[in-house]
């Protein structure tokens, strides 16, 4: 187990379970997001999301859920991801042990075939949990959006007196619409099940503040760790996956190598084909001046000497 990072910003290289074991202590956790393996078959980096059957990959998530409660703060607000077919179980165990507030659906489009003989899924289930549902944070105006009602369509609302136009902002309901992240995005980065930051901003700027602690047991490509220092929050990140690692350690300017390594972020296909040819014309451009002056030069020296 290697540990990168600051004071700030926190990276464990290494097995979830061991790591909370190990390196997080109790009730030191502000606000907790989980997007652990789903358990069907996604590749991360040559390691198969798979487990020999459900009951395996239960246990071994019942393992962590119990452990993040433990590193949960007695204030603090707990988020989790799974597929839709184990959310249920992730539920059940969860209710009896916190309180879930929200079941909120990620809802995203998609420019592809989902389906053929069935319905596709769009979307990915979160559960919103809270130690405290009479004592933990919610900042409200952090995350409002438009009202469609007032800011919109400008309806007046005649109950009161005087009528007057309805709110302009709310709440969002548990329907989040966000697309995923795509290859042409700038925030993408080489993992297969990388979350938008947009997703990522609005739970930390509801549940947590400036200064406080997020932890994320399944760090993937950091986007938790990044949105958390982009608002000035801290972080604790683990990841098994050592070329993930270093996308946490570019991603929030830690170091600049690793294992005596620069640190690039790689570069699409497309980025590399027009590399490529800027460089090509760059070539082209510094050369071709020095073709016109040795062509000159070759040609002043067949010329006849002046009488």
């Amino acid at each position: 187990m290697e540990i990168f990072g600051n004071k700030c910003h926190k990276i464990i290289h290494g097995n979830t379970v061991d790591a909370l074991t190990r390196e997080v202590k109790d009730s030191s956790a502000d606000l907790i997001f989980i997007d652990p393996p789903y358990n069907i078959g996604k590749n991360f980096n040559g390691h198969k999301d798979r487990w020999e059957n459900d009951s395996d990959y239960l246990e071994w998530s019942y393992s962590w859920l119990q452990l993040c409660i433990k590193k949960l703060k007695p204030t603090g607000s707990l988020y989790v991801m799974t597929s839709t077919q184990f959310m249920p179980y992730f539920d059940i165990f969860l209710r009896n042990k916190l309180n879930v507030l929200s079941r909120i659906v990620w809802y995203y489009d998609s420019s592809g075939v989902q389906a053929k003989n069935y319905f596709g899924s769009l979307y990915e289930p979160i559960l919103f949990c809270v130690k405290d549902k009479n004592n933990y944070t919610f900042n409200v105006d952090e995350i409002l959006v438009d009202a469609k009602t007032g800011s919109e369509r400008k309806l007046i609302d005649y109950r009161k007196d005087p009528p007057q136009v309805y709110n302009s902002k709310k709440v969002p309901g548990n329907v989040w619409e966000f697309p995923r992240v795509r290859y042409r995005m700038d925030e993408y980065e080489s993992h297969p099940t990388q979350k938008p930051i947009a997703l990522l901003e609005r739970i930390i700027k509801a549940s947590s503040r400036p200064g406080e602690t997020v932890l994320d047991p399944f760090a993937g490509s950091f986007t938790t760790a990044y949105v958390s220092q982009q608002l000035g929050r801290k972080s604790i990140s683990i990841e098994l996956q050592e070329d993930y690692i270093k996308i946490g350690l570019r991603r929030l300017n830690l170091s600049d190598e690793y294992k005596g390594k620069k640190l690039i972020k790689e570069l699409k296909t497309y980025e590399e084909i027009r590399l490529n040819k800027e460089q090509l014309l760059l070539f082209e451009k510094n050369d071709k001046p020095y073709l016109h002056r040795k062509n000159k030069k070759n040609t002043e020296k067949k010329l006849p000497k002046s009488k």
